[in-house]
């Protein structure tokens, strides 16, 4: 595989590796919440160009610390902000540095007592990662993101387990386009079951394919939250089950809530 090509699977995999970290719902006016996620990813295959499975010339690791962030300016407005430093290796390229920076609005447009739809934009800087000294193609442009979303929340139905309370169901489908490098579409799907006022468990999907035929993954992600008061403890594993032009990555995702 060429250089261009391990290039390829890094931004790939960073794209990947940042889902959305909050639903439709925006936060009612002074209130907010920050999240701190660590990531650590570690794949010995890769997806190939027609989708099928083949061993890397080298194992691969990619490693994020990322920071969410969301304030209610008003009950329909919420400002958000995202963060992170990546590092990672593999048989072509060795990074690290800080990744984009992302600022954006959230825009409630409808909302019941179940059901939420918004709107929100973003621009984000691409971030200054390094490759054997040198910048990969791209970073350090100017990204902007437009996202839909909607969800809805629900009681405690007869295809769930006894012990939960009742649960949420969020779509989110979103357009990237990143300065220097091909545009982006990307999806995210998160079914979320309560278990009383303390835990709670996310099963989550998020797939993405870049224009002109280039990458192309889809991920899933279980996890359980712990809540402790206005704090919350979340633990989970994330896994590549299918894509192009992508490692087959997987790993912990271990985050730290605080709302406020």
């Amino acid at each position: 595989m060429r250089r261009a090509g391990g290039l390829l699977l890094t931004l790939a995999a960073l794209g990947a590796a940042a889902p959305a970290a909050a639903g439709p719902w925006t936060l009612p006016k002074g209130d907010g919440q920050v999240i701190v996620k660590f990531e650590d990813m570690r794949a010995g295959e890769g997806f190939g160009p027609d989708g099928s499975l083949a061993d890397l010339p080298a194992d691969r690791r990619d490693t994020v610390v990322s920071v969410f962030a969301e304030y209610g300016l008003t009950d329909r407005l919420t400002v958000r902000f995202k963060g992170d430093w990546q590092s990672g290796k593999d048989a072509f390229v060795d990074y690290e540095g800080r990744g984009p920076l992302e600022i954006g609005v959230n825009w409630q447009v409808w909302r019941d007592d179940r059901t939420a739809v918004a709107l929100y934009g973003g621009v984000a800087d691409g971030g200054e990662g390094r490759n054997a000294g040198y910048a990969p193609p791209g970073v350090g442009g100017q990204d902007w993101e437009v996202r839909a979303s909607a969800g809805r929340s629900f009681g405690r139905a007869r295809w769930m387990s006894r012990a939960a309370t009742g649960g949420f169901v969020t779509l989110e489908a979103a357009r990237r386009m990143r300065g220097g490098l091909p545009d982006e579409t990307r999806v995210d799907a998160t079914l979320g079951l309560h278990f009383g006022d303390k835990w709670m468990l996310l099963n989550q999907a998020y797939g993405g394919q870049a224009d002109d035929g280039g990458p192309r993954w889809l991920s899933v992600e279980t996890s359980l939250v712990r809540r402790f008061g206005s704090w919350s403890v979340q633990a989970g594993w994330r896994e590549a089950v299918a894509g192009r032009e992508t490692p087959r990555s997987g790993g912990p995702v271990i985050g730290l809530w605080r709302r406020f």
